[in-house]
């Protein structure tokens, strides 16, 4: 499909959420291949978060009306993508999300043959338990954001991250927690009995977004994730446990998420969802997700960083150019002659991508921002 054709189409106001997402996911592929790296650069899943005129009950029951009127997310996948051939999960997970001037809001329905859990204290650390996740990022920089994890005994594991645990000094801030969360659950089936077969658990979340420090207006595009880790057990002495390898050493979780990051890692939060916030209320007609063309710059940044990291891995150092990362300075983006730098040591590095009378900078240690 040609660029003009495309824009044609773009400007027809008829198409639907589907189309718009459809076609935007042409032209941001149509571009720069990504050697190497194609698992990163799938689209991330796109959803258009309706205003809540009446705030849902927060008591795990997610069929209350304003939930009945919101958009289910697809189905959760394998962490690392379709490129990867991994199997579909067995059990089906999706979500839903709003919001309103105070909070925004998750609901999930898991589907769960055998519900357990045995954590009990706030922030122990439930993902060793089966648990639903959720990522916010509200600022697409890539660092600050937030982490709300909530096991089958609604067990609360918030934490608070400066910046992904790939990057240096990247680590988590357990001692961060949401004052103002309000969450729950409902199980369908009953807790830690071994005997018998449930069928699903549900979590509603409120997380408020004076604790996160930011608060959306009509059109704004965060990115947020949902994670369900789901772990193969055994029973002993009437309990659940985790199973064991030949090694004798705990079996890998299953790691299911909606929006794919291509590797086994969450904390990749330019992989994470793109979702906008509508004034619109819940069931009313929802504007399509448009991404700006300036997504393509911050994409060519994410390639210069994936290329940085595998050069120091491979050299112990940074590479000096774009040159010896084998990048263009000039790639052509949109039918635009757009524009790329790079500032060196071996230690540390900063790029820019300008175009669309736009420039984004992305560091080293992966921030990424408008300059």
């Amino acid at each position: 499909m040609t660029m003009p054709l495309l824009l044609a189409i773009f400007s027809d106001k008829r198409l639907t959420l589907l189309s718009v997402f459809l076609l935007q996911v042409c032209l941001l592929r149509a571009e720069e291949p990504f050697t190497g790296f194609e698992r990163f650069f799938t689209e991330p899943h796109h959803y258009v978060a309706a205003y809540a005129p009446q705030p849902p009950v927060i008591d795990g029951d997610i069929d209350d009306a304003v939930w009945q009127k919101a958009l289910w997310t697809e189905e959760f996948r394998d962490i690392e993508g379709a490129l990867s051939k991994r199997p579909v999960p067995y059990y089906k997970t999706q979500a839903k999300i709003l919001w309103d001037k105070d909070y925004v809001y998750v609901a999930a329905n898991l589907e769960e043959k055998h519900i357990w859990s045995y954590l009990l204290k706030r922030d122990e650390i439930v993902y060793y338990d089966n648990d639903f996740e959720v990522f916010i990022d509200p600022n697409q920089t890539a660092h600050h954001y937030f982490e709300f994890e909530v096991n089958a005994s609604n067990t609360m594991f918030d934490l608070f991250l400066a910046k992904p645990y790939r990057d240096p000094g990247g680590k988590m801030l357990i001692s961060w927690d949401s004052k103002g969360i309000k969450h729950a659950v409902k199980l369908f089936g009953t807790k830690n009995h071994p005997a018998d077969e449930d069928k699903r658990w549900t979590v509603e979340m409120a997380i408020p977004f004076k604790d996160i420090e930011a608060v959306p207006k009509d059109k704004d595009i965060w990115r947020m994730n949902f994670s369900r880790v789901e772990w193969e057990t055994d029973i002993e002495d009437g309990k659940y446990v985790h199973k064991k390898n030949a090694a004798g050493k705990r079996q890998a979780e299953n790691n299911w998420v909606w929006s794919p990051t291509g590797e086994i890692n969450m904390h990749c939060p330019e992989r994470w969802a793109y979702v906008m916030f509508s004034a619109v209320p819940a069931g009313g007609a929802l504007p399509a997700l448009v991404l700006p063309k300036t997504e393509l710059l911050r994409r060519q940044l994410w390639y210069i960083y994936y290329k940085q990291r595998q050069y120091r891995r491979e050299h112990k150092v940074y590479a000096a150019s774009l040159e010896q990362l084998q990048i263009k300075s000039t790639p052509q983006l949109s039918g635009e002659t757009c524009t790329l730098s790079m500032e060196a040591t071996a230690d540390q590095w900063t790029a820019t991508a300008a175009g669309f009378a736009a420039a984004y900078v992305i560091t080293y240690d992966g921030r990424i921002a408008e300059r």
